[in-house]
């Protein structure tokens, strides 16, 4: 698995001093990524398995809090692609090479892009229901070892299923939610450049350095310790030359669907291109959840509380919108507003998509997607929940902020959002 890796400098862990109360709540004690590669053959992670992109985090986890891996009731994977290096269980797989010893096998599961999210709610529910006290919330996607569609789902690829369920290809519905919505393709580009902006000057400044660990060889020797595919010189006039995904095609194959569900709309613009879509990225993620029991055992004070999680589904056809519907339906359920949560991370699946998400809400621009996203940063699929929880962590421990939200939207309408609490 290669050596192990060091404490970061300067990150220093608090000792607990918890409370009575804390036995009935779920805290998140660690939260950590891999930095996020280019997901093609020339990636700087393309050389590393998946399994081992996972396992150094389990390392890194073990370096960090010095603790006896069989202590651990369980370890849950999200991995979207689960073929050739991905398949086998490759959580479980993940787990053994790092040489951590569960008292359970490990499982790895899909819920499209939502699979780390998906695991983390197992994790924490678990712990709710008195079944174990810590647990193990992980993902990994290497998309340039193992490519979307590689698995060649049914569901995608036989005409008369995705005709039936609907599919619409992710792009056709972005545009077709900026087409409902208004917007322009300038705005959808402008909001590209500032994803890239962001996350530029929150690499520069360190901002990830508390929970991103660098990735190496075998020799020890770093391949990659910041995430690769942020543009910092993306301009307007760069992004003007990208063909929209969709423009040859236009809506083609997809005719009869699109005017069954969307009979309002009399034509779709095509304004998604490679410059305002998520980038495929290789990358992993780990969160450990405990219970208030174990967390006074070990002596450590947790870096947030996940406080409530919800996971709710779009209609099929509005597949890229179940990250609003659970985003909605957690607010709801903590009687807030969407301005009582300081911080908003949601996964730029396309820059309409995450424009709708914003403005559905009313979330104001300063407290949305402060330091870019997938745009920018990249989506590595099963990882990406464990990814933005790890960066919210990152942002309200700087800010000194209280409360935040992460959500995501993925394919057929599957959708997650958790709320967590910095204590």
């Amino acid at each position: 698995m290669g050596p192990i890796l060091e404490r970061p400098k300067g990150v220093e862990f608090r000792r607990c001093k918890g409370n009575g109360d804390d036995i009935m709540h779920t805290y998140i004690i660690e939260a950590i990524r891999t930095p996020r590669g280019k997901g093609k053959l020339d990636g700087a992670l393309h050389s590393v398995e998946p399994a081992k992109l996972l396992g150094q985090l389990y390392q890194q986890l073990n370096q960090r809090l010095s603790f006896d891996t069989g202590q651990i009731d369980e370890v849950f994977t999200g991995c979207v692609t689960q073929i050739g290096d991905q398949g086998g269980n490759i959580g479980h797989v993940a787990m053994r090479l790092a040489g951590w010893e569960a008292r359970s096998a490990g499982v790895t599961l899909s819920s499209f892009c939502s699979s780390s999210l998906t695991t983390l709610s197992l994790a924490r529910s678990r712990i709710l229901a008195g079944e174990g006290d810590l647990y193990i919330s992980a993902g990994v996607e290497s998309m340039s070892r193992v490519p979307l569609m590689s698995d060649k789902p049914y569901g995608f690829r036989d005409y008369e299923a995705s005709q039936k369920i609907p599919v619409i290809p992710n792009p056709l519905i972005a545009d077709i939610i900026a087409t409902r919505n208004g917007y322009t393709r300038d705005a959808l580009d402008q909001y590209a450049v500032q994803s890239h902006v962001k996350a530029s000057v929150a690499t520069e400044r360190g901002y990830f350095a508390r929970s991103l660990v660098p990735v190496v060889d075998h020799s020890g020797t770093t391949l990659l310790d910041r995430d690769e595919i942020i543009r910092p010189n993306t301009t307007l006039e760069k992004l003007s030359q990208f063909i929209p995904l969709f423009a040859e095609q236009g809506i083609g194959g997809f005719e009869e669907v699109v005017q069954r569900y969307f009979p309002e709309l009399s034509s779709v613009q095509h304004f998604h291109h490679a410059g305002n879509a998520p980038g495929m990225v290789d990358g992993a993620s780990v969160v450990m959840l405990a219970s208030g029991k174990v967390l006074k055992q070990m002596n450590v004070e947790p870096r947030a509380r996940l406080v409530d999680m919800s996971a709710r589904s779009a209609p099929p056809h509005l597949g890229l919108c179940g990250g609003l519907k659970s985003a909605e339906h957690l607010l709801a359920k903590q009687n807030l507003k969407s301005t009582d949560v300081d911080l908003w991370d949601f996964n730029e699946g396309f820059a309409g998509i995450a424009c709708d998400f914003r403005d559905q809400l009313g979330i104001p621009d300063e407290h949305f997607n402060v330091n870019g996203s997938g745009i920018a940063m990249g989506h590595a699929m099963g990882a990406t929940g464990g990814n933005l929880i790890s960066i919210m962590c990152d942002e309200l421990e700087r800010r000194h902020l209280k409360r935040g939200i992460i959500a995501i939207s993925g394919a057929m309408g599957a959708g997650g959002a958790a709320l967590i609490e910095r204590l």
